[in-house]
């Protein structure tokens, strides 16, 4: 039987000092707000956009402000070629990645009816494919390296609550949090957890002008009676990142306000 680890200090839980974080889709919202956390608990940052790096700037500059590194990466993850380059970037600029953050994704709107299968593809190329292609390189890479690794998967409760003129992208969302649950499973021995964050609805400039009867029905419905903020989404991330985590693997944590307790009929 092996020994059990002596548990950290309470003051050491949520640090992530000497760790590098890449979080992918950082240049706004959901991302910014994580990269800027996990800079906050000490962690080298790896920022990825899609393209422009200057979208990454004042990112970058706040993480930089709290004291760490902070690196920009593009590519497009829509292509497995792309992939391949984000991780490979993120380790010449950052050397071994210990933590991981998939949090890029596309949420179109389409009727089941009238969705392409260009449209449906591109959904699942960024929000599965690429979890599962950046999970098996790094993965890969911190069992050969022999160093941990945590991965976090931003799914969304769609994944089990389904939203009208979002199939693809529910579904994309449900593929993140049984992927979550294989990967855990095969790479724990590796010393790889793997987990995911299941967010509701975040709050965003302009969400309640521009659908006012969505927001209200959300405080109408959620127990804790507001919208998430970025700041709740990157707060799990950083938990399921840290040592207070440390036996955490092949969970799924909402981040929804209790929106999910709801009776549904």
């Amino acid at each position: 039987m092996s020994e059990l680890p002596q548990p950290p200090a309470v003051n050491d839980l949520l640090n992530l000092r000497g760790r590098t974080v890449l979080v992918t889709g950082a240049s706004g919202g959901i991302g910014a707000s994580i990269a800027t956390r996990l800079a906050e608990a000490g962690a080298t940052v790896v920022a990825h956009a899609r393209n422009k790096p200057e979208r990454l700037d004042d990112v970058l500059a706040a993480c930089r402000e709290r004291g760490v590194q902070a690196y920009a990466v593009t590519g497009d993850l829509a292509t497995a070629e792309g992939v391949h380059h984000v991780a490979e970037e993120a380790v010449r600029l950052a050397g071994d990645i210990h933590g991981v953050v998939n949090n890029a994704g596309l949420q179109p709107l389409s009727a089941v009816t009238d969705t392409s299968v260009t449209e449906f593809d591109d959904v699942f190329a960024v929000n599965v494919r690429a979890v599962f292609l950046l999970t098996q390189i790094l993965g890969n890479r911190a069992a050969a390296q022999g160093h941990p690794l945590s991965i976090v998967n931003i799914s969304s409760i769609e994944g089990e609550v389904p939203a009208p003129h979002h199939s693809h992208y529910a579904a994309s969302k449900a593929a993140v949090i049984m992927h979550t649950r294989a990967a855990a499973l095969e790479l724990g021995a590796a010393g790889v957890r793997v987990n995911a964050v299941l967010p509701g609805l975040i709050h965003r400039p302009g969400i309640e002008d521009g659908w006012p009867e969505g927001v209200q029905r959300w405080h109408n419905r959620a127990p804790l009676g507001r919208l998430g903020a970025g700041e709740d989404v990157a707060d799990a991330c950083l938990f399921l990142l840290s040592d207070a985590a440390r036996w955490i693997t092949a969970a799924t944590l909402r981040v929804d306000g209790g929106v999910t307790a709801n009776q549904p009929f």
